[in-house]
């Protein structure tokens, strides 16, 4: 364990999320983006939340990508530059598992670990934004929205296993790599600066995900050397 976490970093449980794969938009998709509310203990496994499905289990899901977080805070600037979709910007409508109020991207590194419950989990990476916002908030450059605002909340692995439910707490109780907030690393990996440190230090993280080292090494290989 490390020494170098901050005190006082967490963030309450508003939502816990799990859906069902559904048909999405006019031509009927499947995409289980759609996730209810479950009330209680629930128990978070190193799938994910017990019950949720995924529809692209290549893109999404996994023991990297077992839960996804989006900060509540995000849907008021949502309405705030999108007055027309409004209606859609509520909690849950990025299909997140876990929804949170007192933590943002800004706040959060790679790596960091924290209690849910009786859980235990680790930030694995941030959320690259897929074609199926667009059908979901009836939007066509949705995901292009995301990328330049970099509201696309992140992914956790579970380390522990165990149960959680609404009114529990998110405590950091690790933060190995506090040089590596999500904002930096989504900078790195999908802004136009040509970062070979930066990107170099990415595709050799172990914390980080295996499908964004794999971004990080892409884009090093394609960027020009000084």
């Amino acid at each position: 364990m490390t020494s170098l976490t901050p005190p006082g970093v967490s963030a309450e449980l508003l939502s816990l999320r799990a859906g069902a794969v559904a048909p999405l938009g006019p031509e009927g998709m499947a995409s289980a983006i759609r996730k209810s509310a479950l009330d209680g203990r629930v128990m978070l496994t190193r799938a994910g939340v017990s019950g949720d499905a995924q529809a692209d289990t290549r893109h999404h899901g996994g023991p990297d990508k077992a839960l996804h977080l989006y900060p509540s805070e995000h849907y008021a600037e949502w309405c705030r530059e999108l007055p027309d979709r409004a209606h859609f910007f509520e909690i849950g409508a990025f299909g997140e598992n876990l929804s949170t109020r007192g933590l943002t991207e800004a706040a959060v590194c790679l790596g960091d670990v924290f209690t849910l419950g009786d859980a235990v989990i680790q930030v694995s990476q941030g959320r690259q934004p897929c074609a199926k916002l667009n059908l979901r908030f009836e939007q066509p450059d949705m995901p292009r929205r995301v990328l330049q605002t970099g509201r696309g909340g992140w992914y956790f692995r579970v380390l522990v296993t165990g149960a959680a439910g609404v009114g529990d707490r998110l405590s950091l109780i690790e933060r190995p790599q506090p040089e590596w907030p999500l904002t930096r690393v989504w900078a790195v990996l999908f802004e136009a600066s040509e970062d070979r440190h930066g990107l170099a230090a990415l595709a050799g993280m172990a914390l980080l995900s295996g499908s964004w080292r794999e971004r990080a090494a892409r884009r090093l290989a394609d960027s020009p050397k000084t």
